[in-house]
């Protein structure tokens, strides 16, 4: 018999997939997933919201903003087919969450162990920033995807609007300021802080991988 997180999990996926409730994301994701990117002109998109994919028993949840156009919105799974998935699930292999240290498409065998990995918005938005009221419009999906993942003890938030997304859904204030490797109490998680693993940040050394296995460390020992 399934779990009561598990048929949640899986409901959430469903609504998440069929969702329409913001016409501006609906609209971009299915014209990007038409014109595509030049060297994915072959692959077909998935064009739709997505919803995370994980453990279903984690003691950590990694928090994004949203999918990316030519990354998740392609392949259909957070934070997969992208730069930014490449550092993330290359971090979390060798921090022994994930079984693989590449994510190219969504059958390509990554399993997470101990681990959820979600996105505050579920639709990829235009220049990467969903307005307030489609933040406000996704977060009772993250609301239900923290309540069913009912052994979670920490929540990794990659960037200050993951951060902000946590503390909205958790009703912490006010509002702690962002920060690199910060450690916030939120009651029955603990939060800790990362720079996105984006090409920005990336690319300019802001963000190193030595930063980012830090950060995995501190969560691993924090779910323990």
């Amino acid at each position: 018999m399934a779990r009561l997180s598990d048929t949640e999990l899986q409901q959430i996926t469903a609504e998440v997939t069929q969702c329409q409730q913001c016409p501006r994301l609906v609209k971009w994701c299915r014209a990007v997933a038409v014109e595509k990117r030049a060297a994915y002109r072959n692959d077909e998109y998935w064009g739709k919201p997505i919803s995370g994919f994980g453990d279903e028993r984690a003691r950590i949840v990694v928090l994004g903003l949203a999918p990316g156009a030519h990354g998740a919105n392609r392949t259909g799974r957070v934070f997969t087919g992208d730069r930014s998935g490449e550092w993330l699930f290359r971090a979390m292999h060798r921090a022994g969450l994930a079984n693989q240290a590449t994510s190219d498409n969504r059958k390509d065998g990554l399993t997470l162990r101990n681990a959820w990995v979600t996105v505050a918005v579920k639709c990829a938005p235009p220049e990467n920033k969903p307005t307030p009221a489609e933040r406000l419009k996704c977060s009772p999906f993250l609301k239900r995807e923290l309540e069913a993942l009912t052994r979670a003890k920490v929540i990794v938030c990659l960037g200050a609007i993951a951060l902000q997304a946590a503390c909205d859904e958790l009703g912490v204030k006010p509002r702690p300021k962002f920060g690199h490797g910060a450690v916030i109490d939120a009651g029955k998680y603990t939060l800790v802080c990362s720079y996105h693993p984006s090409q920005q940040n990336t690319f300019t050394g802001k963000l190193t991988e030595t930063m980012l296995d830090d950060v995995f460390a501190e969560a691993v020992r924090l779910a323990k």
